[in-house]
């Protein structure tokens, strides 16, 4: 059976929730957790092969939930923390020490759109070495786009198979140059098998968690697991 075969099986089952305009109800509620594995499951060796030409620009529109497009604090670095050996701050030079992966991948908005784009970074697997995380189930994404001073930034959260997929990422680089503002610089959360609203741009906090957090979307009823 192909993938998308089997997302399908899953939709007719109750076990993928599609409808991103409202929280999940009934048997989805009820199915949630074993769809999220089984998405897991499917997900997990899955490398999409994108041959298409890299996106005129423009193309990926800007969005940001802040007033205005945020720009970099002075003192950013990014924390990693959570389950893990040994809490720390990373400039993005310290990232671009790690050693480095490229992908070129086609972006799925919710909204309907997709476009391509080559985007480079380090895999989370390098830092997870670096920190000595354990081997939690989840991963939180957060960041410094907010929609007020009095409100936290815009936040997501992973299952770790896809946060560890061979095309997820810290992407400090898109198109071969470095992140813009209107991209998420400095750095970015990115991979194929998310939809856009996952893709968590001006990244602060990366936590290593056994304990499934929301986002700032899928606590206003948006899927959770949203792979594509």
């Amino acid at each position: 059976m192909r993938r998308r075969d089997a997302f399908r099986a899953l939709a007719g089952l109750g076990l993928v929730a599609c409808d991103t305009r409202q929280p999940n109800r009934g048997v989805l509620g009820a199915t949630e957790r074993l769809g999220e594995h089984v998405q897991s499951f499917l997900l997990s060796d899955h490398v999409p092969d994108v041959d298409d030409a890299v996106s005129p620009p423009g193309a990926f529109p800007v969005y940001h939930v802040a007033p205005r497009v945020p720009l970099v604090p002075d003192d950013w670095k990014l924390t990693i923390s959570g389950k893990v050996g040994r809490a720390m701050r990373l400039t993005l030079d310290d990232l671009r020490a790690l050693p480095r992966i490229e992908a070129r991948i086609r972006h799925h908005s919710v909204r309907g759109w997709t476009a391509v784009a080559d985007w480079a970074g380090v895999h989370l697997s390098e830092i997870a070495k670096v920190v000595g995380a354990k081997p939690t189930r989840y991963v939180e994404l957060r960041s410094f786009d907010a929609p007020s001073f009095e409100s936290r930034g815009y936040w997501s959260s992973w299952d770790r198979e896809s946060a560890m997929h061979p095309q997820s990422m810290i992407a400090y680089e898109m198109n071969g140059r470095p992140l813009s503002p209107e991209h998420g610089a400095p750095c970015r959360f990115y991979g194929s098998v998310k939809l856009g609203y996952k893709m968590v741009k001006y990244l602060t906090e990366v936590n290593f968690l056994d304990v499934r957090t929301g986002g700032y979307w899928e606590d206003q009823g948006y899927d959770w697991f949203a792979g594509v």
